[in-house]
Parts: C-alpha cells; structure tokens; sequence
C-alpha cells in the first residue's frame, strides 16, 4: 500500500506539471480534514491559502469512511491534516503510514469522554482545536502565520458567540431533559446543564433492549417530555416507533459529522443555532 500510495502521489505530480492545468488534479497546497467540523475550522483558518479537502462526503457517517488510493495520496501529499484519532480508522492507518509533517490529532487538544467523539457539540472546545491547528499551520506555512492567527481571532469570537447564545437560550427551561437516538450530545449536555437520555447509546445503529426502551418510556412520561429527537444522518425508524406509543412528537438534531444541508450557507454555526432552536422549542425554554 505505501508503495502505490507513493506511486500514485508521484503520477498525479507529474500530471499537473505535464498538463499545467487539470480538473483531476489539484495545483497547490491543500489541507485534508478528515470530517465536517474539522473541515469548517480548516477552512475558517487557511482562508485563501489553501484549498481544503475533507474526506467525509456529505450525507456519509464518518464511522463508516474507507478511504480510496487517491484520498491516501492526498493525504500523504498534503500541507497538513486535521483528524480524530480513533474515530475513522482508515484514516488513522493512513496518517500512521504516509502523513505528512505537520499533523494535528484533535485528541491530542481536547480529552475525550471514554468511547464518545462527538466534542464538537461543545464550542469551546472546537474552539481550543482551532487554536491549536492555527499553531500548526503557522509551523506548515511560517510565511502567512499572521494571517491564520488573524483568521483564528474571528473564529474565535464567532465560537463564543455561538456559546453565549447556547447559554442564554437555555437559562430558562420547562424541562432540561433531551432524549436523542443515540448519545452523541453528552458535550453539549454538560456544557448547558442538559440531562441527556439516548435510545441508542453510543453506537446508532445499536439495538436497545425492551429493558432500556421501557426505561426511556417512563422517563418520557414522568418528566412531561414533549418530543423525542432523531439524527440527520440516522434512520428514523426506531424514533418515529417510540414517539407514536408515547403519543410525541418528533424533531431532528444534526450531529455536524456531515454536511447535509441543502443551503450553500449552511455551516457549523447555522446547524449549531437550528439545534439551539430545535431544542428550545422541545423544551419549553423562555
């Protein structure tokens, strides 16, 4: 593998010196992320720089990603990478054999609850990632550092905007209760004093018990709750089951592993705020 890694990043050289110009073929630095909200800060930090590639194609669960020959040879070849280890395994094997120089691992930056990924649904804690892969790409690119400390500073305060909203918005509610699909929203709990309660557990696509399930049923009921949230990129099946016993509504909360709005606006400020909405509405909040 490391020798066609290497053979292919050396073909796709020579291609874009041969043709000078190619669809195929990105001229130029690039920065690979291995996921949507990494993506988002790699952009939001390398600016005009770079052209930033993610990994994960929309609408696909990262857990799920095998990267091709070609992304490992972009991957090799890149400026730097930003990735979760531990979350996407190929990508860790491909870091591990062919990285490039300067590599950020996240859980080097932010420590993990034991099995759970998910600590973008926090801000402050993407953005201390940010902070640490301006620190990165200034070691990468010493030549346009000022640029990326001054890209990271209007990240950083869009970050604890975002926070103080999240704050405020959820001062005041009739319950702080959520039950979600699967538990990929313990980050945020903690942060906001919201008591998270998962169909699911950790793995999506786990089969809860009639255990389990009953005990969330009891819980729906004794805590007045109102609706119960589905994934965006989860089946709803499971949900829609449980909410027509309990005689509930259904919402979705967007996990941000993937793009998959269809407004080019979108971004992880925007889907982070239609959570704040979802969940204020879910739970009465003033």
């Amino acid at each position: 593998m490391k020798r066609m890694v290497a053979l292919l990043t050396a073909l796709l050289a020579a291609a874009s010196a041969l043709t000078g110009c190619s669809a195929a073929v990105h001229q130029g630095p690039t920065v690979v992320a291995s996921f949507y909200p990494l993506q988002f800060v790699a952009q939001r930090i390398v600016g005009d720089h770079d052209r930033v590639l993610g990994l994960t194609a929309p609408g696909v669960e990262p857990h799920d990603l095998e990267l091709t020959v070609r992304q490992t040879a972009e991957l090799s070849a890149a400026t730097a990478v930003i990735y979760e280890r531990s979350l996407q395994p190929s990508v860790d094997q491909a870091v591990a054999d062919n990285g490039p120089a300067h590599v950020l691992d996240t859980t080097s930056v932010v420590p993990l609850r034991e099995g759970d990924p998910h600590f973008w649904q926090e801000p402050t804690l993407l953005a201390r990632v940010a902070r640490a892969f301006t620190r990165t790409m200034s070691r990468a690119q010493p030549e346009h550092a000022a640029d990326f400390r001054a890209n990271d500073a209007r990240l950083q305060r869009d970050l604890r905007r975002l926070d103080a909203d999240f704050r405020r918005g959820l001062a005041h509610c009739r319950t702080r209760t959520l039950v979600v699909s699967h538990d990929a929203f313990e980050y945020l709990g903690r942060r906001y004093h919201l008591d998270i309660a998962s169909i699911a557990g950790l793995t999506p696509d786990a089969e809860p018990s009639p255990q389990h399930l009953q005990e969330i049923s009891q819980l729906v009921r004794s805590r007045g709750i109102t609706t119960v949230f589905n994934e965006r990129l989860a089946s709803p099946q499971l949900v829609d089951a449980l909410s027509a016993d309990l005689g509930v509504r259904t919402a979705v909360l967007d996990t941000l592993e993937g793009l998959t709005s269809s407004d080019p606006r979108a971004d992880y400020l925007t889907i982070m705020r239609a959570n704040l909405a979802a969940i204020r509405k879910a739970d009465s909040c003033s």
